[in-house]
């Protein structure tokens, strides 16, 4: 298990304009397979998608806990909310 902080949220934009929020400990390939269309339902019918923020430093508990805040703010307050990094971990 990872206890470690090395993971990672991340939110991608999509070609809609739509928002995804995810979790990984490899964003680099996390990325690659989302513009591939292997690595979740919602990316693959929305393609290319692009990195708009990320919060790096988590444990795993930490991250889910911060994707799942990130999930329930409207859409135009993820982008800063991630990238302010305004979460109590």
């Amino acid at each position: 298990m990872h206890k470690n902080k090395d993971w990672q949220v991340y939110l991608l934009e999509c070609a809609d304009g739509s928002l995804y929020c995810g979790v990984t400990i490899n964003l680099k390939n996390r990325l690659l397979r989302h513009n591939e269309g292997t690595a979740s339902k919602y990316t693959r019918s929305r393609l290319p998608v692009e990195l708009v923020a990320v919060g790096k430093g988590l444990t795993k508990k930490e991250a889910f806990k911060l994707e799942y805040q990130i999930k329930k703010l409207p859409a135009g307050k993820k982008i800063s909310a991630l990238k302010n990094g305004n979460f109590k971990k």
